[in-house]
């Protein structure tokens, strides 16, 4: 299986300048893939704040560096939209932690390992999911890595775009194939 990566557009959302010209882009997008990245915290008991949301709309990812601005209502209001498909794996946490920094009503959001469940793909996980619906494989190496560096590496930005853009990339195809199994089952 093939090993890819996003290859778009990364734009790494650091200013309130850029925040606000990164939302103005994505309030026109109909569906977003969506991710978030904490530093990962190796004593029991801390846990850190979410320090990236990712918000890919297919050929441009942006990376807002949450530990650098702020988690705004701008931001919000893009989690809000009900108008705004969010779609990606894992995504109760996810937003779980962002409402600790900033609340907002979670609004269209797609959970892919449930969506997946009437196309009879069992396997869950960002990467089965990659390699089961678009035949591909994606490297889960900079996991866990410090995403509060004062600047982020080139393959540390790729694979944040990566996260967001394959649960883009599952959604879009999927919603193109019918269902093999009826989706009354939940």
């Amino acid at each position: 299986m093939p090993q890819k990566h996003f290859s778009g557009n990364i734009i790494v959302v650091d200013t309130p300048e850029l925040c606000a010209e990164a939302v103005e882009c994505l309030r026109n997008q109909p569906v977003l893939g969506f991710d978030t990245e904490t530093k990962p915290s190796f004593r029991k008991g801390t846990k850190n704040k979410v320090a990236l949301l990712q918000l890919s709309a297919g050929t441009v990812c942006y990376i807002f560096r949450l530990n650098k601005i702020e988690f705004n209502q701008q931001i919000a209001g893009i989690l809000a939209h009900p108008g705004i498909i969010k779609t990606g794996v894992g995504i109760d946490d996810d937003i779980k932690s962002l409402r600790r920094i900033c609340e907002f009503k979670p609004a269209a959001f797609v959970e892919l390992q449930k969506f997946v469940k009437p196309y009879g793909i069992e396997d869950n996980s960002l990467r089965k999911l990659a390699a089961i619906v678009l035949g591909v494989n994606i490297s889960k190496s900079q996991r866990l890595s410090n995403w509060e560096l004062p600047v982020l590496s080139e393959q540390q930005q790729i694979y944040a775009a990566t996260d967001a853009w394959v649960g883009f990339e599952i959604y879009s195809t999927l919603i193109q194939i019918e269902p093999t199994q009826s989706s009354t089952a939940e």
